[in-house]
């Protein structure tokens, strides 16, 4: 079977050197991976000569004539540029020329791409970005991180649904626990939001449900799945990807004054823990509830998290993801 992955090869802040060099370098995972290459065919093809891939044979080059930027506003990217690679990227699944569709360009963008374009399956109200957060013990999902900020109790309950599909599917977690984000433990605490999703994620039997967690829970493995608006999965996304940074940034500060041997001793380990904490191995985050494969990678994303990214989305396509939505949530 083959996987045919589109790329938006100009979307990213290392767009599209480290972007074509992820592509490139997936094709050496897989003898099934087809990549299709969206964007200026000039400066693809630059990238590709430099590289001189092995397997050329399941490349493709489609030319767009506009990127969408990082900083523009995605309803006027849209309209503005008709030719855009992340518009004639989404195209091809529309058409379904592609089985799956990877940027890491204009978040905004290419979720509203996706939602317009692909649109949401029948049995989803809206769809939501579920991000991989690696923990202590072991990564937990939290959906949603930004695509829905105005959610009502049935769109949190659809993500709980879809997140922990995704849990099993890709994470490898077999029975994913879902939590509900609040304020306390306690069920009666929270929003009104809160409060009337706890009640449909607490009457469905199919769910793993816990119950709700604090903040401070996500990384105690309390849970698989959380669930949340997207507001406050994406302060809450953004305030784990810095406090990291900051983390590790200090530790490395602290170090530079050691005795070399001592310096040696623990980068090892640092190295290791860093590797287990960085958001490439997950490649990116799926867009939830469309009508296709999307995956939606971070900004600074670098060749190995491209890389991941095609595995995770072969992985959807592979599972028939959409598929297993649609049973589940049909039959709710």
């Amino acid at each position: 079977m083959a996987y045919r992955i589109a790329v938006d090869a100009m979307g990213g802040d290392h767009a599209p050197g480290s972007i074509i060099g992820g592509a490139v370098q997936a094709l050496d995972d897989s003898p099934e991976y087809e990549i299709f290459l969206v964007g200026d065919e000039n400066r693809i093809g630059s990238e590709l000569k430099k590289l001189a891939p092995e397997h050329a044979d399941r490349l493709h080059v489609v030319h767009a004539s506009q990127a969408v930027g990082m900083g523009e506003s995605p309803v006027e990217a849209l309209r503005g540029k008709k030719d855009s690679s992340l518009l004639r990227m989404v195209a091809l699944a529309v058409k379904g020329e592609v089985d799956a569709v990877i940027s890491a360009g204009n978040t905004g963008a290419c979720a509203a791409a996706a939602q317009l374009k692909m649109r949401p399956l029948p049995c989803v109200s809206r769809p939501g970005i579920a991000v991989a957060i690696p923990s202590f013990h072991r990564p937990f999902v939290l959906c949603d991180v930004g695509a829905n900020i105005q959610a009502k109790p049935q769109h949190l309950y659809q993500y709980g649904v879809m997140a922990a599909l995704y849990s099993r599917i890709v994470l490898g977690t077999e029975c994913p626990r879902v939590a509900l984000v609040s304020v306390g433990e306690e069920s009666r605490k929270g929003t009104g939001l809160v409060k009337q999703t706890h009640e449909l994620l607490a009457a469905d039997e199919a769910i793993d449900f816990v119950g709700n967690v604090e903040g401070r829970d996500l990384f105690h493995d309390k849970c698989d799945v959380a669930v949340c608006d997207g507001f406050v999965g994406n302060i809450v996304l953004k305030f784990v990807e810095g406090l990291a940074e900051g983390l590790f940034a200090t530790i490395a500060h602290e170090f530079e004054d050691e005795d070399p041997a001592i310096k040696a001793k623990f980068s090892g380990a640092l190295d290791r823990v860093w590797a287990r904490h960085d958001y490439s191995e997950y490649g990116g985050a799926p867009l939830l509830g469309v009508d296709g494969v999307c995956i939606i990678c971070h900004g600074r994303s670098k060749e190995r998290a491209i890389r991941s990214a095609v595995r995770v989305a072969a992985t959807f396509v592979k599972n028939n993801y959409r598929k297993l939505i649609a049973e589940r949530l049909g039959e709710s």
